[in-house]
This record gives structure tokens, sequence and C-alpha cells, in this order.
């Protein structure tokens, strides 16, 4: 099982998951980048290490998310989740948006780290990502970072999920919520402890019944929780301006044989004589 890195190594790693994918936009080979890469990591973390299998393994079976796989002391199972779901067929999530969330989740990491931040920021990788949040959330539970209490509210929001609202779950697992009842009752105990604070209880509250992009917007705001990117279509722009063109010289030559027939003008010879009596060749 993982365990809860030194922050050093969550440096190393956002570095190293930006510079795969600078070095990949690039056209430069999987293979060939991970080879380079790991002479430029920071030789007293374990990612060097972590590198190297990555690239014995992507060279012996093709793939990456077997080397994560291989190596859950160091990598937790979202992030080998992610990299699963880039290689799976069918799946619109490229492996260019899985590399900057898990560059921003290493920056998080390294930086200001809250179980209740990373938890939004998961979860709205899953919402936006549709990666599955059966499967997500259960990767989740595995994350050295949550303790018991945390791996059971995983484990109820996996269950309640669609069914409840997402700002519910927060809601009523706040600070807030605990204040608003001992009002009315000043021997009120929530029966499982609170994991989120006041402002994450108001913040939710004022979304209840809106879409849960606009709360997890609201608390990146309002509290610095890390962004995660927004899926980017593909720009096919070149190839949408190649086929036009080819629509436009078609409609011209259309055009001009119109035009032709209605001055008689037209000339049949262009196209070719069709050669009906002869029989097949012999190479047919």
């Amino acid at each position: 099982m993982a365990t809860v890195l030194d922050r050093e190594e969550y440096i190393e790693q956002a570095y190293f998951f930006r510079v795969l994918r600078e070095r990949l936009a690039s056209n430069m080979a999987a293979q060939d980048v991970l080879d380079r890469i790991s002479e430029e990591i920071l030789s007293t973390t374990r990612l060097p290490f972590a590198i190297q299998f990555l690239a014995t393994e992507l060279k012996h079976t093709g793939i990456l998310s077997s080397g994560f796989a291989h190596l859950p002391h160091y990598f937790t199972p979202f992030q080998t989740l992610i990299v699963q779901r880039t290689e799976e067929e069918g799946m619109r999530f490229s492996f260019e948006t899985a590399l900057v969330i898990l560059e921003r989740e290493a920056e998080y990491r390294a930086g200001k780290l809250t179980p209740t931040g990373l938890f939004v920021y998961q979860f709205e990788v899953l919402s936006r990502n549709r990666i599955g949040y059966d499967a997500g959330l259960t990767a989740m539970m595995g994350d050295p970072l949550y303790d018991q209490t945390w791996r059971d509210y995983l484990d109820m929001v996996r269950r309640q999920v669609g069914t409840v609202d997402f700002a519910d779950l927060i809601y009523v697992r706040s600070d807030l919520y605990l204040r608003e009842q001992r009002r009315q009752d000043p021997n009120y105990e929530l029966p499982v402890p609170a994991l989120f604070g006041e402002k994450e209880g108001k913040i939710s509250k004022a979304n209840r019944g809106r879409d849960p992009l606009y709360l997890f917007a609201a608390l990146q705001r309002q509290l610095g929780y890390p962004e995660v990117p927004r899926y980017k279509p593909r720009d096919d722009l070149p190839a949408k301006f190649d086929t036009l063109q080819a629509k436009f010289r078609e409609l011209e030559m259309r055009l001009k044989l119109v035009e032709g027939e209605v001055r008689g003008q037209i000339d049949l010879s262009q196209f070719g004589k069709p050669d009906l009596l002869s029989g097949p060749k012999d190479d047919e």
C-alpha cells in the first residue's frame, strides 16, 4: 500500500508529469522520454527508480499503467486508475489530460495539503472525465492520506452518489451543520465525525440543488483548492479547412459544367471514353 511521501517526492513527481507531457507533445517517444528523464530527477528521491521501472514495464508490456500498478508503495491507486483509463478503448480521456491531473495533484500534495481539498479535487476529476464513481472512490480509499474515518465516508459517498445531492454529502458532515443543529438542541452531536469545516459547509449549503460544477468552482475560488483541467476538444480546424477546400473545388467544377451545358459548349471528352465493347483484360 502507498505511503504518504516526503514533500520533495511530490515536487519531483509534478516535474516528471509536466516534462513527460511537454516532450510527448513535441513528438518524442514515451520510451525515450522515460529513459532520459530519470537522470534529471533529484537523486535523493525514490522517483528515479520508479521511472526506470516504468520504462522497463513500458518496453515489455507496451502500457504504462502496469508499471504504476506494480509500485503500490509509491504510486497511489488513484494515480494508477487515471493512467489506466487513458489506455482503455472507447474512453474520451487523453493521456495529456491525465498528466495534467497528476501534475496538479502532486503540486497540491507538495503544498498546503488537506484531506478535504484532495477529496474535492479527486471527486471533480471523476465527475468531469467520467472515469467511474465506483472504481474512482474505491481507488481513493487506498490513499494513505485518508484515515479510517475518511475511508468510511468515501465508501458512503460511493454508495450514495447519484441519489443524494453532492452538496448535501458535504454539508451534513460539516461544522456548520453541527452548529446549526445545536441552535435547536444544545446537546446535539453528529452520529459520525465532521470532516469539513464551516467554510466548506457554507459553500455547499449555498449550492444545494445546483450543478456540482458550481460547487467545485466556488471551493476553488474561496479556499484555494486545486483546479481540475477542463476537457479540450481536438483542434481539427486544419482538416476541416482542407475538406471545405475540396468541396469548393467540386462545386466550382459543377458550376463550370452547368454553364457549359447552357451555352452548348460542354466537352464530354474530358471525362474519357468508356470502353464498353472490349472484353476483360488479361490481368483481370
